[in-house]
């Protein structure tokens, strides 16, 4: 058997997912919303499906939903991409994310890779042939170090994995930082793989900016970004690709023997929600912003200390000032079986010198949810000694 993957453990998600339908928990891990989506697109998709085209689409994307793509990122960040040679559709981003490194990665390979992660990067990174070099990032702030990425880079450096909004830290990175990274990858010629799928779940009136807008970074940059999550449909995994034409055409042969093609019925809804008004996205960030808020205060009341929640549908508590004597692991299973709410270890992203006192919770939920959960955890903090 193929020892990158025979030899990976059942992942968090399916643990504690499967912890809290043993103990009739409510499930804050899983990052996934309670209600069916946006109507008017589902709606879209039935009619494409009914009466649309249901056969193989192009490979590289129905027309329709390749210049939606091109538009919506024309028109949310100056960024011009050509629909025929610089867009691609895939049937997710974790799919997207597969094509890009398997296109971009040969065997020796070093790929730059920032702890916390999304659990699919390394075995793909491996797969390939390639060598992670980890780079440790740290709560509060989750920020990109100078001297961290100076001793991370070399020159086997062949590309850099990069999430951003950060999963599962919340973050939002500045241009100041984005212009630092940009740099590296420029000065080690490396390419930036850019898990973009969090782009449009941002707060405050942060604005999230694509590293293949720095300067220098327009033809080096594989930028990912997802349906599922500009829209709370997860279950569709649709996922967009952009890249200057000699970094996607290889990424479309790999796309070619991986899905081959995305639903066309899905693209066709897809493309419909991305020429939505702004409003309806400045309207979902307010909405998620304020489940965001309600949990915040909850858990503060209660006596968690929570980090910042910049973007994505997480928010995370950092154990630490509690002086608990357990393991963010041991924090999670007690609070799923004890209080029937389950959440996510934040050292299940990091391979090795993992943060271990952050705990992950999801907050794109109805607010029965988030109330019912709050009031299970009301006394998590005093049972726990503190």
């Amino acid at each position: 058997m193929n020892k990158v993957f025979a030899d990976l453990p059942v992942t968090i998600f399916e643990t504690m997912s499967q912890l809290a339908r043993d103990h009739d928990a409510i499930n804050l891990g899983q990052g996934f919303p309670d209600d069916p989506g946006p109507e008017d697109i589902r709606r879209a998709a039935a009619d494409a499906v009914l009466n649309g085209y249901n056969q193989y689409p192009s490979m590289m994307g129905i027309p329709e939903l390749r210049q939606a793509i091109a538009a919506h990122y024309r028109h949310w960040h100056g960024l011009s991409v050509d629909p025929a040679s610089e867009v691609m559709v895939t049937s997710g981003g974790t799919e997207a994310l597969t094509s890009a490194i398997l296109a971009t990665v040969e065997p020796g390979d070093e790929v730059i890779v920032f702890q916390p992660f999304y659990d699919s990067y390394l075995p793909i990174i491996r797969q390939a042939g390639g060598v992670p070099r980890l780079v440790r990032l740290e709560p509060p702030h989750w920020r990109l170090a100078e001297d961290a990425l100076r001793d991370a880079f070399t020159a086997k450096t062949k590309a850099v994995l990069f999430n951003n909004p950060l999963n599962p830290a919340a973050v939002v990175y500045a241009r100041d930082e984005l212009e630092l990274l940009a740099r590296f990858c420029q000065e080690f010629d490396a390419v930036a793989i850019c898990d973009e799928v969090w782009e449009h779940v941002v707060f405050d009136g942060r604005e999230h900016i694509p590293l293949i807008t720095v300067p220098g970074m327009r033809d080096r940059t594989i930028k990912i970004g997802s349906a599922g999550k500009i829209f709370s449909l997860t279950g569709w995994k649709v996922g967009f690709v952009c890249a200057a034409p000699p970094l996607l055409r290889v990424t479309a042969k790999v796309h070619q023997f991986l899905t081959f093609t995305t639903p066309p019925n899905l693209q066709a809804a897809v493309a419909c929600g991305l020429a939505k008004p702004d409003d309806y996205f400045f309207e979902m960030r307010r909405d998620l912003a304020r489940r965001r808020d309600r949990l915040t205060r909850g858990l503060e009341d209660i006596g968690f200390p929570v980090l910042p929640s910049q973007g994505t549908y997480f928010l995370t508590v950092d154990l630490a000032p509690l002086g608990l004597n357990e393991t963010d692991h041991a924090f999670c299973r007690r609070i799923v079986v004890d209080h029937k709410v389950a959440a996510i270890p934040v050292s299940a992203f990091y391979e090795k010198d993992a943060v271990t006192s952050v705990v992950r919770f999801c907050f794109a939920k109805k607010d029965a949810t988030l109330d019912t959960a709050l009031e299970r955890l009301s006394d998590a903090v005093r049972r726990c000694g503190r």
